[in-house]
């Protein structure tokens, strides 16, 4: 063999080789991630070759799958009161793919989880019939808070103080994920993702704004934790109106005539007086102000529902304020903010004595059988505060329903707690304030209990007629009845 013949065998061998050691590496060792790769089509075949497992509410179905015309993806996702569980399901999309229970739950809804597969069919790779993902939502509560906000620009959340379970939560405006779920819903996609209100956005859960008055539980919660004051019905040293420490920024209050200079912690619940809660976030501090904070859940980046929550802020010990600052997230305002996640777990502590069960909105995953994959436990959860700090929280927050700011939010026959709130924003305050509120409810008849936050955005109202009692109270009273008038 001549030596041209020869070189030209040895490169064609090592170029075999070459060939095959790039295939045994891509078939061994990347072959996983790409069969994971999210731009693998014959993913997204497979996920919609068959119907997908179903999102429960009260043991009915509120997702289905459809049968598709054409193409090569058999079904696609299909929602029941679609715009009414948007903020529950997520949604999934042969084109944009899945979000929230959608996406979180994604492979025991289309049969991928491992834990659905039976020997047989862990060596074949077929894909078992999708599971289900049961919620806590209660299908009352939920319709009760979408219809009372309307066609207002917000957000609420309802919780069984008890047993941490989500009974409702509604972001508004909201979207129909029926209209995105085909591969040709392209023009809807644009429309919705190019929607100034952005329907999309979780703003229950994903949309951190100040708290305003409602902050002044955690004010309060603090203070009487600190032994600072005694008792919610002890005077308080707080001159009205109040100088903002080290300036000569006076802060007011939103009704002149009200009994705030000096005025007890009840009182100044009652009429929401800042001057009051300014000087107790002075007194504690940040650093005392802040634990309480992430007592109750400030701070917390891993907020999982299982939906991962936006972390409701209280600044950290890095971002030092000065005293008027300080003074300032006294009243929920400065660089506070929160979700109205957090406000409801806010309200649902200081209803359960002083113990913040974990939320959640899923009880269980099943297999297409039934079989429990996954439960999620009620109750347990944490101490925020103490049996007695709670209890005269409690007194307080049902003062400002019966005597004060918080009248829209009463319910017949039951106790109702709560505090309202109007969230100052924009640049010198130019724009409209964020109307909230943050309640509890029991009725002792039946033993059923529920703690709500609201938030409204925007109301399309005048900026004088913004207030947490006459936009977000009416609507945490309609899921407040709804759930204590559960069968």
């Amino acid at each position: 063999m001549n030596k041209t013949i020869r070189r030209s065998a040895v490169f064609c061998l090592l170029m075999v080789l070459a060939l095959l050691g790039r295939a045994t590496y891509v078939q061994f060792y990347q072959g996983r991630a790409l069969a994971d790769d999210k731009l693998n089509r014959r993913n997204t075949i497979a996920r919609y070759a068959n119907p997908l497992g179903d999102i429960i509410v009260a043991g009915s179905p509120i997702t289905g799958s459809v049968r598709t015309t054409g193409g090569d993806l058999a079904y696609k996702r299909a929602y029941r009161n679609g715009e009414l569980y948007a903020a529950v399901t997520g949604y999934s999309s042969q084109v944009y793919g899945a979000t929230q229970l959608e996406g979180i739950y994604g492979k025991v809804l289309d049969g991928t989880d491992t834990r659905m597969k039976d020997p047989l069919s862990a060596l074949t790779g077929e894909r078992a019939p999708g599971g289900d993902v049961l919620t806590t939502i209660d299908p009352a509560v939920q319709k009760a808070g979408y219809e009372a906000l309307g066609g207002k620009k917000g957000a609420a959340v309802a919780i069984d103080p008890r047993t941490g379970r989500i009974l409702g939560m509604v972001s508004t405006p909201s979207y129909d994920p029926s209209k995105i779920a085909g591969s040709a819903d392209g023009a809807a996609w644009k429309a919705l993702s190019e929607d100034p209100d952005k329907p999309m956005v979780n703003r229950a859960l994903r949309q951190p704004l100040p708290p305003g008055s409602t902050f002044k539980l955690v004010v309060a919660a603090a203070a009487l934790e600190d032994g600072l004051y005694p008792s919610v019905d002890t005077r308080t040293d707080s001159p009205s109106p109040y100088t903002l420490p080290g300036t000569r920024t006076v802060l007011t209050n939103e009704n002149p005539s009200a009994p705030c200079e000096n005025a007890t912690i009840r009182t100044a619940l009652r009429y929401s007086c800042n001057n009051v809660f300014a000087k107790l976030a002075d007194r504690l501090g940040q650093d005392k102000l802040r634990a309480t904070a992430e007592k109750f859940g400030f701070n917390d980046a891993e907020q999982d529902v299982p939906v991962r929550a936006s972390a409701s802020v209280y600044p950290k010990a890095s971002e030092k304020m000065d005293r008027a600052q300080t003074a300032l997230t006294g009243i929920g305002q400065f660089d506070v903010t929160a979700t109205p996640l957090q406000m409801a777990m806010v309200s649902a502590a200081i209803a359960n004595d002083g113990v913040m069960a974990s939320p959640h909105m899923v009880s269980k995953v099943t297999d297409a059988e039934g079989t429990t994959l996954q439960s999620y436990a009620d109750g347990g959860g944490k101490r925020i505060v103490s049996s007695e700090t709670a209890r005269q929280l409690r007194s307080a927050m049902v003062t400002v329903v019966e005597e004060g700011t918080g009248s829209n939010a009463r319910v017949s026959g039951a106790e109702v707690g709560g505090k309202t709130g109007t969230a100052q924003h924009g640049v010198g305050n130019s724009k409209t304030p964020y109307a909230w509120f943050t309640s509890y409810a029991k009725d002792s008849a039946t033993g059923r209990q529920i703690a709500v936050a609201v938030l409204v955005e925007d109301s399309g109202a005048a900026r004088s007629e913004v207030s947490g009692n006459g936009l977000a109270a009416p609507v945490a009273q309609k899921m407040m009845g709804a759930a204590l008038r559960a069968s």
